[in-house]
């Protein structure tokens, strides 16, 4: 009875993880942005997720001020995945800050630690609370952010600052350094990758905090 509860469980945690991702898959198809960056990959591999819990994955789940008025289904799906997920710890040994590495929300979708893995795309969830702010960094992977809910100010070498809200991307070259900030509300977003898949961000410039 045992054995036949955990393969019960495990079959809804597959079947919950293939929910988000046909989700995803339809927001991008669906967005010629999303699909002229890079389409979404047609090469999915499921694999086995390790739950690696942190404090994001706890403000998220209460957090009441991410509003969306498209994007709400896809929303409520990440944060309920978002209790199974491996929330990543990129920065640690780094300059940042203990309360940074715990309130930075990131889990992989598509990659390393995530459901699925691909040979022509990454894919990430990126929460942030409220008067956060994401230092400076650059990695030679070309990205993506596509805001679900909240809104954000990002700054990128190069550009003016802009403030992403739902439906709003921005887009970084391969070692343009770039950063974000939260002010009084959250920010949810959608991140891809396309090529350097293999090699992990790094911090800019000395304004960790």
């Amino acid at each position: 009875m045992i054995q036949t509860d955990l393969i019960h469980r495990k079959i809804m945690m597959e079947n919950s993880w293939e929910l988000l991702i046909n989700s995803v898959k339809k927001l991008h198809e669906g967005n010629h942005v999303l699909q002229n960056f890079c389409p979404f990959p047609n090469d999915l591999i499921v694999q086995k997720v390790e739950p690696f819990h942190i404090e994001a994955g706890n403000l998220i789940k209460h957090e009441k001020n991410l509003n969306t008025e498209k994007y709400q289904d896809l929303c409520d799906k990440i944060i309920e995945r978002g209790q199974y997920a491996h929330w990543r710890q990129t920065y640690k040994g780094t300059a940042v800050s203990s309360h940074f590495l715990s309130h930075f929300g990131c889990y992989c979708l598509i990659g390393v630690g995530g459901p699925y893995n691909s040979n022509s795309m990454r894919a990430w969830i990126v929460y942030m609370p409220s008067k956060l702010y994401y230092p400076w960094h650059q990695h030679p992977a070309e990205e993506l952010y596509f805001c679900l809910a909240g809104e954000a100010i990002f700054r990128a070498d190069g550009k003016d600052d802009i403030i992403l809200c739902e439906g709003g991307v921005s887009e970084h070259n391969s070692n343009q350094p770039h950063a974000m900030q939260t002010d009084e509300k959250p920010v949810l977003a959608y991140v891809i990758w396309r090529n350097g898949f293999d090699v992990l961000p790094e911090l800019t410039h000395h304004d960790a905090t």
